[in-house]
């Protein structure tokens, strides 16, 4: 139901797009919303997808945990915070859904072999936008910044632990986060899509009870990978 809800919007939201870039890209531009770069705050809210992976170090050479990525979706609200002519302060707080399938060597059973990491992460992002001189309608731009997640299906405070399939992690993260987008001027609005790279910065695991356990005895340090696309509106 929720993804249903999310497509929806993402539809709407792409159709009004289509309306104005057949006029935005043509010969000689109309200048959309010339002055509205000129304010100090604005708000907006963007819609997207997401792949999220493990880095996995491990304290000795064995076979590797096998990571099964899928694509989840965002959905969040914008802040945006002029600070100079081409450099912004953003605070893009959202939701984000997805999941990740870990097959660990070495085990005949399945059961035992595979265990599914479901996420339901609230992610703050504080990040720094630079922006290039605008060109008609359009501006590209740049962004990096630092991040907090708080992952509300960590099953951190579990007693269970994998003897009992049950996969554990810390609750909260802290990351960077590198991207690039471009903001598209309609007459109307803004419609800027973005790619991101979210790399974590502490280990994340929360090892099992038994100190030889075979699922987490050897591992190292396990930080989340991620890179977002999201379509923005303001």
């Amino acid at each position: 139901m929720k993804k249903t809800v999310v497509l929806i919007l993402l539809t709407f939201s792409l159709n009004g797009f289509a309306q104005f870039t057949k006029s935005m890209f043509s010969k000689d531009p109309i200048i959309n919303l010339e002055n509205f770069q000129n304010k100090r705050v604005y708000f907006g809210y963007y819609l997207g997808f997401n792949s999220y992976d493990f880095k996995i170090d491990y304290k000795t050479v064995g076979p590797d945990i096998q990571v099964k990525k899928t694509t989840g979706f965002n959905v969040g609200i914008v802040g945006d915070l002029k600070l100079h002519e081409y450099v912004n302060l953003r605070f893009e707080p959202g939701l984000y859904y997805t999941k990740r399938d870990l097959y660990y060597p070495d085990f005949m059973k399945k059961t035992d072999a595979l265990r599914e990491v479901n996420s339901t992460y609230i992610h703050f992002p504080l990040l720094l936008k630079f922006s290039t001189l605008r060109t008609g309608n359009v501006r590209p731009y740049i962004e990096g910044g630092l991040s907090t997640t708080l992952n509300l299906s960590s099953n951190s405070k579990s007693i269970d632990d994998n003897l009992e399939q049950r996969f554990r992690v810390k609750p909260w993260t802290t990351n960077y986060e590198l991207g690039f987008g471009i903001d598209l001027f309609s007459e109307y609005f803004i419609f800027s899509p973005s790619i991101r790279g979210v790399f974590g910065l502490k280990d994340e695991l929360i090892r099992d009870k038994d100190p030889n356990s075979p699922w987490t005895s050897n591992i190292e340090s396990i930080k989340s990978r991620a890179v977002f696309i999201n379509f923005t509106f303001h």
